[in-house]
């Protein structure tokens, strides 16, 4: 039986803890500087996005829990043309797995966008679980086994050799790079079938893709079918807008997550908010809130390559910054918990309530604020993943992990400049909710 959300309020504030902080919205006209701060425990080695560090550029990290050894418990995370970094809960360095090199010198590289986990996936093999990766340089989707009885290597690649680009005719529109972007995987409870749900980089489309085994323990994928989100909006005033973007550049998606409780998705589509939609794509896709710039008009200045805000109508929500990015989903027992957002113009994160019967409302929000000299807080973050379980005794009430777009100290370059440093923040869940009310 589900617990009122008053009622539950009323206990964590007894408790002390501080979810009631974070769940308590700031005052009308406050800001989001009034939102509380909590710090991370620990962080990543920096990655560096020049050819020193291998063009490697933090963005999308999903947590896998050792059910044997929690302790033993990784953290999976895109380092785009970097490929793939694997972590354990100390943020120390497991693995690293690089992203395919281009067909020849003059096509796109690999390039690893977002990844998301699935347990238990059929294979020609047995179950197993795997992380599954948005290579946006190729345009495929690559699927890694899990093996912790390989401690120094648990993820192999197990990608179908034969697998096909997700939007692309051919290596021309590859390079194109319109191509795989966000991603978030699915197994419907009903038939036990797993999916991938896939957006199109400056596009507004969403893909549905069934994970398929193939022969030796590969996995490969089909679609099924797809969805186009809207690219321009009517307005209160009768007027219709679209985000202002590079020519040709249509307002994409990113950030996804499903509920795997109700098969709901969640998309962030970056100028515009965040998406409610059933994660089979059928359906009418419901916006759930609006970033501030929302309905404001734009002009792309082609000398700067930025666009030029106009006067701001009123029309956008109060909540969330452009871009949204990383969405996450925090459960609850009893199918309670939020829908955790980046709201990455502002540095923050935003909370909505999980159940769609109480219209996916605001909850409050919170920011990732430095620990110490060293251990910075967190700015432009692109993902985010949180895990609301015991791993063991480093983290026993769960995790957030989060993707930092600025990570300081800064390192100065070969030209007089600094390199541009990212990496992943960890963050003990302990501290933001009370473990005997969950």
């Amino acid at each position: 039986m589900r617990t009122p959300r008053t009622a539950r309020r009323v206990a964590l504030l007894a408790a002390g803890t501080a979810l009631t902080t974070l769940l308590t919205a700031a005052p009308a006209g406050a800001g989001t500087a009034a939102l509380p701060t909590v710090t991370a425990t620990s962080e990543t080695a920096a990655l560096y996005g020049d050819e020193a560090g291998g063009n490697a550029d933090a963005d999308d990290p999903a947590i896998w829990r050792n059910p044997a050894d929690p302790d033993r418990s990784l953290v999976v995370a895109t380092a785009k043309e970097g490929g793939l970094r694997v972590y354990d809960l100390d943020a120390r360095l497991v693995q690293s797995l690089a992203a395919p090199k281009p067909p020849t010198p003059d096509d796109a590289p690999g390039r690893y966008n977002n990844v998301d986990l699935v347990t238990g996936l059929r294979t020609s093999e047995g179950r197993a679980d795997v992380a599954v990766v948005s290579d946006r340089g190729n345009d495929r989707l690559r699927i890694y086994r899990i093996d912790p009885a390989r401690p120094n290597g648990p993820l192999t690649d197990v990608t179908d050799p034969a697998a096909a680009p997700v939007f692309s005719a051919d290596q021309a529109e590859i390079n194109d790079q319109r191509t795989a972007y966000g991603l978030a995987t699915w197994t419907d409870r009903a038939t036990g079938r797993s999916y991938a749900l896939v957006s199109r980089r400056e596009r507004t489309r969403l893909t549905l893709l069934e994970l398929l085994p193939a022969a030796h323990g590969k996995v490969g994928y089909r679609t099924i079918r797809t969805l186009d989100l809207p690219s321009s909006f009517r307005l209160p005033d009768g007027t219709r807008w679209s985000p202002c973007g590079e020519p040709g550049e249509l307002p994409q998606v990113e950030g996804m997550v499903v509920d795997p409780a109700t098969g709901t998705l969640y998309a962030g589509q970056e100028d515009i908010g965040i998406w409610r939609l059933r994660a089979d794509l059928t359906g009418k896709p419901v916006l759930v809130d609006r970033t501030r710039e929302y309905g404001v008009p734009g002009t792309y200045d082609e000398e700067t390559e930025e666009c030029v805000p106009g006067a701001d109508p009123g029309y956008g929500g109060k909540r969330l910054s452009a871009d949204v990015e990383g969405l996450t989903l925090y459960q609850e027992r009893g199918g309670d918990g939020y829908l955790l957002a980046s709201s990455q113009g502002d540095d923050t994160f935003a909370l909505y309530d999980r159940e769609v019967g109480e219209g996916n409302e605001y909850e409050g929000g919170f920011r990732v604020g430095a620990a110490s000299g060293t251990l910075d807080g967190v700015q432009e973050c692109d993902g985010a993943a949180v895990l609301n379980a015991p791993l063991g005794s480093r983290y026993p009430r769960g995790l957030l992990v989060v993707q930092d777009g600025h990570e300081t100290p800064e390192v100065p370059d070969d030209e007089g400049g600094t390199r541009t440093a990212t990496g992943f923040k960890f963050v003990d869940l302990g501290e933001l909710v009370e473990a005997g009310d969950l």
